[in-house]
């Protein structure tokens, strides 16, 4: 009898799965009997935009925290999938940091390239994994959202791959109850026009910070401040940007800083991170873990060492995205199958505690890029993923950190070239800042060469 493989979450990763498994049955080897769970009603996972905040439309918390007028932040020659090329899929070159519409319409592409739909039971989320030590299978409780009827399933295998950026971490502030204006998580932006001639306060200092201050910066904020709590990213900021340390109280609209300034603020966004929460497993099998490059407990980053039956996808802090992603997918497909021995779990808690020391050791952020090199170069040498230049996409990566640190405001307006076709990405006909329509027509609708 088949092993029985549930797959928990239709996005890049979990699509990633289903994609190195249809890469197998199409070179005649035998699947599992798989079936993948998506709680929203379509796929793509957080690329799959929604208005709605806080509940959606089936009373349940909303997954995705895409906004508006998001472009890449980083080059898409560094995410792109080995085996579906941006070229293939939108049949020329085009530049390398594409807004939101383009890269989902490139993650759907694959995903339709791989007749792999029928695969996935929509509108049904899982409120229960267990696991039934006497019998040696998972117990999955699923309830079908359109249906509201709940059923309870055994599988040989589970794949966790829901993500780990829907769970907001929200501080609080002494004062902040009584704060007159809009606060909300980042989860919960949407759209950078609401502040339009308002003084808004990013509390954070990562990508998220980073992205939205600017977001309200090219949309007409009257002024952006950020707080950070260790840190300053440090970037030239635009003149009516600036860091500040940590937010200590708010007194009104009056915002209190560490080093003893104020300012008056009109709205604030938490850019605070997100917890890796998983309260529908059973404590046994929960993954905890704090945002890092190399997760507590997962051997190669994707088996749960505690029981190798059950694998997580994309918990890592990430650089690397869909390449990664597939590398580690293809790592789970190949565990599940039988391709891969795994070590006892000894061994192979040793080796996450090593890989997490060589992390730790890490000074900077091209330390880590190094580091989540190494770390996707020891997956893709045990599987057969095709092969593309991880050494030439983790310097692109380093190149794209200091162009940022020159123009955090016009570094998306460089051009960067495939590691995998070689193609040279055109640079974009509208610099990032004036772009204010994010369209994918618009985005694509490149001028012809020599064109006036």
């Amino acid at each position: 009898m088949a092993l029985r493989v549930a797959i928990i979450g239709a996005g890049p990763c979990g699509l990633g799965i289903l994609r190195a498994f249809e890469q197998a049955r199409r070179e005649g080897a035998e699947l599992p009997d798989i079936v993948c769970y998506e709680k929203q009603s379509d796929w793509g996972g957080l690329w799959n935009y929604t208005w709605r905040t806080g509940i959606d439309g089936q009373g349940e918390a909303v997954h995705g925290s895409m906004y508006r007028y998001l472009w890449s932040n980083g080059p898409k020659e560094c995410l792109e999938f080995a085996d579906y090329t941006f070229d293939e899929h939108f049949g020329k070159p085009i530049p390398s940091f594409p807004p939101r519409e383009v890269l989902y319409d490139y993650i759907l592409g694959r995903a339709k390239n791989s007749d792999i739909k029928h695969l996935i039971v929509f509108d049904s989320v899982v409120r229960r994994l267990a696991y039934d030590e006497s019998e040696g299978v998972f117990l999955l409780t699923v309830e079908n959202l359109a249906e509201r009827r709940s059923k309870t399933e055994r599988f040989d295998r589970v794949v966790v791959a829901c993500g780990h950026f829907s769970i907001p971490n929200v501080p609080y502030f002494k004062g902040i109850e009584r704060f007159p204006g809009r606060v909300m998580h980042a989860h919960d932006f949407r759209d950078a026009r609401e502040f339009e001639g308002k003084n808004v306060l990013i509390v954070g200092s990562s990508y998220s910070a980073e992205d939205i201050g600017l977001q309200c910066y090219k949309y007409g904020a009257k002024s952006v401040t950020m707080s950070y709590r260790t840190k300053a990213m440090g970037f030239k900021w635009p003149d009516t940007m600036r860091e500040v340390p940590l937010l200590m109280k708010l007194d009104g609209k009056t915002a209190h800083f560490k080093d003893g300034t104020t300012r008056e603020v009109d709205a604030i966004v938490l850019c605070t991170g997100y917890q890796h929460s998983f309260p529908f497993i059973d404590d046994d099998l929960r993954l905890r873990t704090n945002n890092r490059l190399y997760p507590n407990g997962l051997y190669k980053g994707v088996v749960w060492a505690k029981n190798p039956k059950l694998l997580y996808l994309g918990m890592q802090d990430q650089y690397y995205t869909f390449s990664m992603f597939d590398l580690e997918a293809w790592y789970a497909r190949d565990v599940i199958m039988g391709r891969i021995q795994l070590p006892p779990r000894a061994e192979m808690e040793a080796d996450i505690a090593a890989w997490q020391a060589k992390e730790d050791e890490g000074k900077d952020c091209y330390d880590a890029i190094d580091f989540q090199t190494a770390y996707c170069e020891d997956l893709a040498k045990l599987v057969d993923y095709p092969d593309f230049d991880l050494k030439t996409t983790g310097e692109l990566f380093k190149e794209w950190e200091h162009d940022k640190d020159a123009d955090i405001v016009r570094y998306r307006d460089k051009a960067f070239r495939s590691p995998i076709t070689g193609t040279m990405s055109p640079v974009h006909h509208t610099p990032w800042i004036e772009a204010l329509d994010d369209s994918m027509r618009t985005f694509l609708d490149q001028p012809r060469a020599g064109a006036a």
